[in-house]
């Protein structure tokens, strides 16, 4: 980044812009770009800055998305803080490099505009393609609006680069409904920013002063510790991510749940249990729903990767009905629907008190989930409490009366 002082400030931008600021911010070393609408838009800003000499940073621009995370994990290696992204199909044509770069303990961070995958392809949101990496030890989670993606971008290099986590990032957010819609973001200081995010150093980069090899191919029977370091790794990050929150909010004046948003929850029954924007219109659903009488409240999953059991359990364990709002596709899996419904129950297993919990298939396709679709769910979490079961494990939202 440009070596002068920018003071804080406050601007109109969509999170496609806000990822970039953040990259610009965190002062990235190398950007690997290839276009895939939602995300290029974050790849254009960028490209602008390191032209107008705003960002110090090389630009490459690969012939692929799997070209892209190669570039990226050859650049991690040496040292670098690197920043790269991708949409929808590009995220699962480089699926071949998120186990080596993981597996190498390469803090890359990706930023995913995520959108539905083939078919229907569409421009609008589902989660599908970054969830379908979700055990590659990658930390994941998803920002509901542009700030939260600027703040999340800053506390991925922050988390990941952290010596007792060194895993890659994707940091991810709704295409469409936060990639492409503006809303307020306040751009911090550049000296809090250095304050809160030390600079990249990799114990053990390629360096010919000081030869190491790096590669995923190895013996078989190095591999189990290997997968157990990665694993603990995962495990180990809990504590920093919490620890990396609590210095953001002294440091910005933003507290973040690391784990879990709670709205209206304090003497609900029923509520909703989602991840990414479409949280913004449960809100504004559960407000109308109360105003009917409803006690209905949201939990929104902030962390996905490494997933916040415990906390799931404690949160969701006091209410009588989950509904879990899916937005991916998890087809022949144990609800026959989407990913988050089995890890909810997973959760709750252990809980001695369980609470209903249906599946809903909601905003598919890329498509909003829009008021009158919450209204409806509510109505069949409130009937499954009122008979003390659910009538079936996963609804279909718009196909069911």
């Amino acid at each position: 980044m440009a070596t002068e002082t920018v003071k804080k400030k406050k601007v109109r931008i969509n999170g496609c812009v806000a990822s970039a600021q953040a990259a610009k911010y965190a002062d990235v070393d190398v950007i690997t770009a290839y276009p895939i609408r939602p995300y290029t838009a974050t790849m254009i800003a960028l490209a602008q800055m390191v032209a107008n000499g705003e960002l110090d940073a090389d630009y490459i621009v690969a012939d692929s998305e799997h070209s892209q995370l190669s570039i990226a994990h050859g650049a991690s290696s040496s040292g670098a803080r690197v920043f790269t992204g991708s949409s929808g199909v590009g995220v699962q044509f480089a699926y071949e490099l998120y186990s080596p770069i993981s597996g190498t303990r390469m803090p890359v961070q990706m930023m995913i505009a995520d959108r539905t995958l083939d078919p229907p392809g569409d421009f609008g949101s589902e989660h599908t393609d970054a969830l379908s990496t979700r055990d590659m030890g990658w930390l994941m989670g998803w920002s509901c609006d542009a700030q939260e993606a600027f703040d999340n971008h800053l506390l991925g290099f922050r988390i990941g680069e952290d010596p007792r986590v060194l895993l890659p990032q994707m940091v991810c957010q709704d295409g469409f409904f936060v990639s492409h819609i503006t809303t307020d973001v306040e751009l911090p200081d550049t000296g809090q920013v250095k304050e809160f995010l030390p600079p990249y150093k990799h114990p053990y980069p390629l360096d010919p002063r000081r030869p190491v090899s790096h590669g995923p191919q190895i013996m078989p029977e190095q591999g189990p510790p290997l997968q157990l370091e990665r694993a603990r790794a995962m495990e180990g990050a809990v504590p920093v991510i919490e620890q990396a929150h609590e210095e953001f909010a002294k440091i910005f004046g933003r507290k973040y749940d690391p784990w879990i948003e709670e709205y209206m929850t304090s003497d609900a029954e029923v509520v909703f249990f989602l991840q990414g924007a479409h949280g913004v219109t449960a809100r504004y659903a559960i407000q109308h729903m109360r105003q009917r009488g409803a006690k209905v409240g949201l939990v929104r999953l902030k962390t996905i990767r490494p997933y916040p059991t415990d906390r799931v359990n404690e949160v969701l364990s006091k209410f009588a009905v989950v509904g879990v709002v899916e937005t991916n596709l998890a087809l022949g899996s144990v609800s026959s629907g989407g990913v988050l419904y089995a890890e909810v129950c997973g959760a709750l297993y252990e809980s001695a008190k369980r609470p209903l919990v249906l599946s809903f298939m909601a905003g598919m396709g890329g498509e909003a989930i829009v008021l009158k679709e919450f209204y409806w769910m509510t109505q069949k979490m409130l009937d499954a409490k009122k008979r003390g079961k659910i009538e079936k494990r996963t609804h279909w939202v718009g196909f069911e009366e």
